[in-house]
């Protein structure tokens, strides 16, 4: 059986006059229906550009160079927009990383809402306004009848993320991208963010896409895991295998920063990954991640990153270190 979305060596690159930004490097990965795929790593990583790719919502001077993103059988580089709007929304939704932002400011929460499910389906006003207090009901948010009529600036930062993940739910997509879904959050209301999605997979059989800086969320709703560095995927595993057995240098370095793992190794002081995501604009030649990792050597700093090697079954990685097993 075939996965509900499968990206296949897709390349978005954006042009200037500095040069090519490859922020998106010949990226491929799967996911099934009702499961959670987990894609981390540093900001600048390429994780939401891969995103936006898939949502074929890249502009100028942006552009989808290569690759395919299959979805439930259909290419959709190849769709033209009319047919992409279409589907963004029904079949596949996105929740952005800031709410605030990503609603709009002027118009109340039930018409917002409303739009997209009146966007796809033929039915009344009314008919649609009474799917909005269903939804906002269904996420959790307390007197759904009195919320909707609120502007987004007079609910707190949780309640414009439940609010986001209706308009996500509106039309019962197969598939929800979640762009940092608990950015800015408080840790309880994090929590009940996290709690809410996974709900919502386990009752409707909707597959997430979950984006995130944060392990501590992977850990919890992922079931399995693609870590980027650079624009490019350097390590894929199920999430206990991930944890368990970290492969690539930047996966073990994410690793060790975590507050968990200081406190398991009675550090006082967090653990960092020295230096910074290069500038796609002017990458180190060989590996990208040569100027960072604790076990450069010579092939490092002349040859890129191998094809995804195979050191253990079913947990691939893009490490030098690993070319001989």
């Amino acid at each position: 059986m075939s996965p509900l979305l499968q990206v296949k060596n897709l390349q978005t690159f954006f042009f200037s006059e500095r040069g090519v930004a490859r922020a998106v490097d010949r990226v491929s990965l799967a996911l099934d229906v009702a499961r959670v795929l987990g894609v981390v790593g540093e900001s600048g990583c390429g994780k939401s550009v891969t995103a936006l790719s898939i949502m074929r919502l890249i502009q100028p001077p942006g552009k989808i160079v290569d690759g395919e993103i299959w979805f439930n059988g259909v290419n959709l580089v190849d769709l033209s927009e009319e047919q992409m709007r279409s589907i963004r929304g029904n079949e596949i939704s996105m929740i952005f990383q800031e709410p605030m932002t990503s609603l709009n400011p002027v118009f109340r929460v039930r018409k917002q809402i409303a739009e997209v499910i009146q966007q796809h389906e033929k039915i009344s006003k009314q008919e649609a306004l009474e799917r909005v207090v269903d939804l906002l009901t269904q996420v959790g948010i307390p007197a759904p009848q009195a919320r909707a009529n609120d502007y987004p600036h007079q609910m707190s930062g949780g309640m414009r993320q439940r609010v986001m993940i209706a308009i996500a739910l509106a039309c019962s997509p197969r598939l929800i991208i979640a762009d940092e879904p608990t950015t800015a959050l408080d840790v309880t209301i994090q929590a009940q963010i996290l709690d809410l999605l996974v709900k919502l997979k386990e009752q409707t059989g909707t597959a997430i896409l979950l984006i995130t800086h944060d392990l501590g969320v992977i850990a919890e709703v992922a079931e399995e895991v693609v870590v980027m560095y650079a624009g490019r995927v350097v390590e894929q595993a199920a999430c206990e295998d991930l944890f368990d057995t970290p492969l690539h240098p930047y996966t073990q370095g994410l690793m060790q920063s975590t507050p968990a793992k200081a406190a398991q190794q009675h550090k006082k002081r967090l653990a960092a990954i020295p230096g910074v995501v290069p500038s796609l604009l002017d990458l180190p030649p060989g590996c990208k991640f040569n100027t960072r990792c604790p076990y450069v050597f010579d092939k490092c700093l002349v040859d890129p990153e191998p094809e995804l090697l195979l050191p253990h079954a079913g947990h691939p990685v893009r490490c030098w270190l690993y070319e001989e097993r």
